[in-house]
């Protein structure tokens, strides 16, 4: 297992689903991890663990989240993780659906230059954006728009900041799963058991026969953002069982 205990990360998300599974890894190998979410106030205290309760649909929440960041003595890594997912027909949708998505996007964007900024001080750094097949791959039955509308636009961050910022030793990847048990499905069924029931009929639309989990999807980040893949960067990596090569 590495060492990461000279390691400092940002995970925008990291309370639940897969920011919370690369916090706890990160943390399991000696990083300092900073985790910012709307309920980051309810999660257990640990060693090395810094939280900060923020919505980063909120500007002004950005704002001062961004100053915090810029008063890092160091940042290593940064997760972008956040996301919410309701599926909805394009008819019907409002422009509060269309907000809520569109509005994670600017927070995204706006951390990942306070980040950027803090990494390039102390001699660069690794960035990982959770995208989404949703954006390379229309389902019917599962109609979301906006949302693939925002992930696709999350991809495209990433490949532009992966050009823009090579030179400060910065690479940028994001990773882009198809369906993972997560607690952003427990809205859409209706509650927790709710969706593990209907979660189980979707195994089958994975070629691999399974649902991905989050640990699928933290190992994948890890090691975007670790060393190991030190000549990565501006991938939209597929983490999907199979789904992007082809679907039973």
């Amino acid at each position: 297992m590495s060492d990461l205990s000279s390691k400092t990360a940002l995970v925008i998300g990291g309370t639940s689903g897969i920011g919370e599974a690369i916090t706890q890894q990160l943390l399991d190998q000696g990083a300092t991890v900073h985790v910012v979410g709307r309920s980051a106030d309810q999660v257990a205290d640990a060693p090395r663990l810094v939280k900060h309760k923020a919505d980063i649909t909120d500007r002004q929440q950005v704002e001062e989240l961004s100053n915090q960041i810029s008063q890092l003595s160091n940042l290593d890594y940064l997760v972008n993780a956040s996301g919410i997912f309701g599926p909805k027909p394009f008819l019907d949708h409002t422009v509060e659906d269309y907000d809520s998505y569109m509005d994670l996007n600017r927070g995204f964007f706006f951390i990942s230059q306070a980040s950027a900024n803090a990494m390039k001080k102390s001699g660069g750094g690794s960035i990982v954006n959770v995208g989404s097949m949703w954006a390379k791959q229309a389902i019917k039955s599962t109609p979301s728009s906006a949302y693939s509308m925002q992930k696709a636009g999350l991809h495209s961050l990433t490949q532009h900041l992966a050009m823009e910022l090579a030179d400060h030793n910065i690479r940028v990847n994001a990773v882009s799963p198809a369906l993972v048990d997560t607690p952003v499905y427990h809205g859409v069924f209706g509650g927790k058991q709710e969706a593990k029931e209907a979660l189980v009929g979707f195994n089958a639309f994975h070629p691999i026969g399974r649902n991905g989990q989050p640990t699928d999807i933290a190992q994948a980040i890890q090691f975007l953002l670790s060393e190991n893949s030190s000549w990565i960067t501006g991938t939209i990596l597929d983490i999907d069982g199979g789904v992007m090569a082809g679907r039973n």
